[in-house]
């Protein structure tokens, strides 16, 4: 029997190849890959995959190579890898910027023997792999968990990272925040909201995560549940890996211009902690919220987001403009 969600994925792939994006694996160290996908120009004559021990097909073009364009970089969320969480946000950026969406690891095609499950860890990935492709200055969006490693990402690389655009995320998950946000919702923990293993359990996840209400026949349901919530064990490593003790966690000062674009109606992460944190970010953060729209923002009104995403990279690029012009 065919299972629904595993077959948009050959469709969707053909989509993006067709906006002139490819998939590549970027081979970070031995055992560690992470699986990107990336502008066609960096696919050589040897194929997808980048090797630390060859020069990268960017490299070579850099001379003479036309892409002048800003790069962009999507980080996902936790409950699906890069091309599917983007699939209504990619079209609209891929011809103004160079588009770059990575997976995480184990998430999609990304794999490490490591066992780090920071999201220092994941940001360190994310750095690797766009070094490998000669990406030295990008925007990057993150979303939900994604927003986290943008965080980190930002925090780390001051130099790699030029602006931040984030959506129902946060800095650093306390213990405060999981305990406040697990009990608001009504979950165990996030395992048990993040993880779901039954229809009930995901029923209740795609509730919280959306502003709509919407129907689906349990068919589309447990086609999810196969293909989505791979990687059982060390995602949930990831999820122990994100709790931050409130007595270590520290608001960083951020040197990049960030955007919080958020649903309104986000139960996960409401727009009240959106607000608190643009105060502790301070005047180089900037929040707009969308109406009618939770925890899903992209998917529920991805018109809307798209719109507010276009008009924060028109700022940035002309803030920077601006400034080289100073």
């Amino acid at each position: 029997m065919v299972n629904f969600i595993e077959a948009q994925k050959p469709l969707l792939s053909r989509l993006m190849k067709m906006a002139g994006l490819r998939p590549i694996e970027v081979e970070l160290e031995p055992g560690t890959t992470m699986h990107v996908w990336a502008p066609k120009h960096h696919v050589g004559k040897k194929g997808t995959t980048v090797s630390p021990l060859e020069p990268t097909a960017a490299d070579a073009k850099k001379k003479k190579s036309p892409e002048s364009r800003p790069n962009v970089v999507l980080i996902h969320g936790f409950a699906a890898e890069g091309n599917v969480t983007w699939q209504f946000n990619f079209g609209v950026l891929v011809s103004r910027y160079n588009l770059y969406i990575p997976d995480l690891m184990f998430f999609g095609k990304s794999t490490t023997a490591s066992a780090d499950r920071s999201p220092d860890f994941q940001a360190e990935c994310v750095a690797g792999a766009l070094a490998r492709l000669g990406v030295a200055r990008c925007d990057v969006v993150g979303f939900s968990y994604g927003g986290m490693v943008a965080f980190k990402l930002a925090e780390a690389r001051p130099e790699l990272v030029r602006s931040l655009c984030v959506s129902g995320s946060v800095v650093a998950m306390t213990d405060a925040v999981n305990r406040e946000t697990m009990e608001r919702l009504g979950a165990g923990s996030s395992a048990e909201l993040l993880m779901p293993d039954t229809l009930k359990g995901l029923k209740a996840l795609l509730s919280v995560s959306m502003y709509k209400k919407m129907w689906f026949p349990d068919r589309f349901y447990k086609d999810y549940l196969k293909v989505m919530f791979t990687s059982r064990k060390e995602r949930m490593e990831l999820l122990q890996g994100l709790i931050t003790s409130n007595m270590d966690a520290k608001i960083p000062v951020f040197q990049q211009k960030i955007m919080l674009l958020w649903g309104e109606e986000d139960k996960i992460f409401n727009i009240e902690l959106a607000k608190k944190m643009k105060e502790q970010l301070g005047d180089n953060c900037f929040l707009y919220g969308i109406r009618k729209a939770g925890h899903l923002l992209h998917v529920e009104r991805p018109c809307a987001y798209n719109r507010q995403l276009q008009r924060w990279f028109a700022y940035v690029n002309s803030t920077a403009a601006g400034d080289q012009a100073s």
